[in-house]
């Protein structure tokens, strides 16, 4: 009768003396000490209740018992090996979903590349893109990841500053010397205080605003339909057909550009890997 729990450790200890058939060849196999081999042995002897190899002068040979021990073992081992490259292959092929919010400019411009490139990493992620203006909450997770253009102030949220985006006045392609009367497109009076929006009135002081939005994309489109000059991130410029820079002397203020996630996350696999992508292409920029 077994007199000791069975360490599931000595398993493989007895499978190298098994097939090496000496305690010095398991032990070289293992990068282990013969004594130590040879302790291991005697325990799990102890704890099957059984000798599971019979002592010859030519080494170490199975009997019934070590053959039936053998067999189980060996059925352990693959199941062991089976069960390692299945969650290192896990670690490789990530599941799930991630919602991700950021202003409409930024998602399509900036982040659509880097999404693209992290499915091609990991099919099995579905990331959701949320890119109206309201502000989503990390704590009550209507968010798991937020870029955004203002520091995070709140104690749970792991936040860094990821990038800083220059702007820039735009016209459309083509557009005249200006003006006294230049019409120009702004944000919207809610976001009036931004900085390019208080740049651009004075630089321009006899400008007329023709058109508001909360919206870059909008005010983008707008500019290029010929509505209005309008201060726009150089990223969303640059990707916007029909326009062109207009220097005026100065360049309006830039902006940072913030990451932040809920510090409860911060060891979710595939969070770390979409934070890291976008932070590494982001340096990349």
């Amino acid at each position: 009768m077994p007199s000791a729990p069975l360490e599931w450790s000595d398993l493989p200890v007895f499978l190298a003396i098994a097939r090496e058939g000496t305690l010095g060849a398991a032990a070289r196999r293992l990068g282990q000490s013969q004594p130590t081999m040879g302790r291991r042995l005697r325990a799990l002897e102890e704890a099957t209740g059984s000798a599971l190899f019979q002592r010859t002068a030519d080494g170490f040979v199975l009997t019934d018992e070590g053959v039936l021990m053998l067999r189980h073992a060996e059925r352990m081992e693959t199941e062991a090996q089976a069960l390692s490259r299945e969650l290192a292959g896990s670690e490789q092929r990530l599941e799930g979903m991630l919602r991700v919010t950021c202003s409409d400019w930024f998602g399509r411009v900036v982040l659509a590349p880097i999404l693209a490139a992290f499915h091609l990493r990991h099919p099995g992620v579905v990331v959701e893109t949320l890119t109206d203006p309201r502000v989503y909450s990390l704590a009550r997770r209507e968010a798991d990841l937020v870029l955004r253009i203002a520091p995070f102030d709140e104690h749970e949220v792991i936040a860094r500053r990821l990038m800083t985006v220059p702007y820039a006045l735009y016209a459309p392609d083509g557009y005249g010397p200006l003006g006294d009367d230049v019409p120009v497109v702004v944000m919207d009076t809610g976001f009036g205080g931004m900085p390019d929006v208080g740049w651009l009135m004075e630089s321009l002081p006899s400008a007329r605003i023709v058109g508001r939005s909360n919206s870059r994309e909008m005010q983008a489109q707008l500019c290029v339909l010929g509505t209005g000059l309008a201060v726009l991130p150089k990223p969303l410029g640059a990707a916007t057909p029909g326009l062109v820079e207009v220097d005026l002397g100065s360049a309006p203020p830039t902006r940072d550009t913030w990451l932040g996630y809920h510090r409860d996350l911060r060891r979710l696999p595939r969070l770390r890997a979409l934070v890291d992508l976008i932070v590494e292409s982001a340096e990349v920029r």
